[in-house]
């Protein structure tokens, strides 16, 4: 047997075994042979050759956004703390049915080797779906944990500026949201951060005197909210009730949709938003021209 710790301090399958050897063999390092704590089956941490990690041939295609976003993370932190869960169809070869944007990630940044857990089981690679069931942040969790943030900040950075915290912030509009979702957890943020992640950007100066200019950005788009809920209501008298009515209101009032190069500034595009929702016909609107929409938006997604 190697040197690697087996937990707990009895022989581990001999399949679990075999395999750990095999890692050796690959150039590999095992650290550990352990029992996990659910169904007490054998797995393996080790470190892989990245080289010989490969994502299983049944795995969606990766998002060079997502793997953007993930190694500008890797970098910012100067640490990879998520290992990948990991299979061997044959010798020489592991496949990741979890885990391929981070064993992309690493490449990039010209790693060697890839931090896994490793199952003996051959199946784990049909598990993609079922292995792929951790909840990512919506929108809401997401600008609620900003704002937060945010308001920890004040009180203690108050010298430092939103900038500072973009890579912390991600983006300018969850803080706007984030005050919004804090007065009202219904509010429709998805409907209205099309148009935000368009006009709303990092306010310079210090976090204190930027908290002001977010509460009166936050104002505006609550007003221009409680407009759209009139012609909402309106909708609703004539029998149209649909989920995507207010994305679809939006995106036929919007000051900002023959715009290419230059846009408005926040106030303008929100004052003249307010405008175009007061002049809005609800008498036009069809229910299957929502519907048509909610599908379209739904198959660009």
């Amino acid at each position: 047997m190697g040197t690697w710790v087996v937990y707990p301090h009895e022989e581990p399958s001999k399949q679990a075994t075999a395999l750990a050897e095999q890692v050796q063999r690959d150039g590999g390092q095992v650290l550990a042979i352990y029992q996990d704590p659910v169904g007490e089956r054998w797995q393996i941490f080790c470190l892989l050759p990245l080289d010989k990690v490969d994502a299983t041939p049944y795995q969606r295609d990766l998002s060079p956004a997502h793997v953007k976003r993930l190694a500008e993370a890797v970098k910012k932190t100067g640490r990879f703390v998520d290992p990948i869960v990991a299979m061997s169809p044959s010798p020489g070869l592991y496949w990741t049915p979890n885990g391929n944007h981070r064993r992309a990630v690493l490449g990039k940044l010209k790693a060697s080797y890839v931090p896994a857990i490793l199952v003996p089981e051959r199946d784990v690679a049909f598990q993609i779906l079922a292995l792929n069931t951790e909840k990512t942040h919506n929108l809401k969790e997401k600008s609620l944990e900003v704002i937060r943030m945010y308001r920890g900040l004040l009180r203690e950075q108050p010298k430092a500026s939103e900038e500072d915290y973009a890579f912390q912030f991600e983006s300018p509009p969850f803080i706007t949201l984030g005050l919004l979702y804090e007065t009202n957890a219904r509010f429709a943020g998805g409907a209205f951060a099309p148009i935000l992640r368009r006009v709303d950007h990092f306010i310079k100066g210090t976090l204190p005197k930027a908290f002001e200019e977010r509460q009166e950005r936050a104002g505006m788009v609550r007003e221009v909210d409680e407009v759209l809920s009139d012609v909402v209501a309106k909708l609703k008298r004539r029998g149209i009730k649909h989920p995507y009515v207010k994305n679809f209101v939006l995106a036929r009032t919007t000051p900002l949709a023959r715009t290419r190069k230059t846009l408005p500034s926040f106030e303008v595009t929100f004052r003249k938003l307010a405008e175009n929702l007061k002049g809005f016909d609800a008498g036009k609107v069809r229910y299957e021209d929502i519907a048509r929409s909610a599908l379209m938006g739904a198959a660009a997604a």
